[in-house]
């Protein structure tokens, strides 16, 4: 005889140990799907001039609203923000900002020139 058939009441009094499901029999979630809803898109447009002279112009728009128009903007601010948004902005705007450099150093060159003939002259005549 074993300790089973001799004691059946031990057995029948004992709670069943319960079932823990294991985390393979989880029903697995499927990822949600988009609901092919894409994230609305703001265009602006800024528009950036500038002279031979070095002066600089920007506007804002938004479609076919001006934002902001006519704002004069320092050279070295054009060429900071070009850098800050892209190397293939800042190269040829800092071409153009280096051409109007050029230019203006000439200018200031023959004006500088101008001025010391007048002075000679000025001076003669005294």
């Amino acid at each position: 005889m074993t300790a089973d058939t001799l004691m059946p009441e031990a057995q029948s009094t004992e709670a069943p140990s319960p079932q823990v499901p294991s985390s393979d029999a989880r029903p697995v979630k499927a990822p949600r799907k988009s609901t092919g809803r894409k994230a609305k898109t703001l265009e602006l447009t800024l528009t950036v001039t500038g002279t031979a002279d070095g002066e600089w112009r920007a506007e804002l728009r938004q479609g076919n609203t001006f934002l902001a128009r006519d704002l004069a903007v320092a050279a070295a601010a054009v060429s900071r923000a070009a850098k800050e948004l892209h190397d293939d902005l800042s190269t040829p705007i800092d071409e153009v900002i280096e051409e109007a450099r050029v230019q203006q150093a000439a200018r200031v060159a023959a004006l500088e020139a101008e001025l010391e003939a007048a002075r000679r002259t000025l001076a003669d005549l005294d």
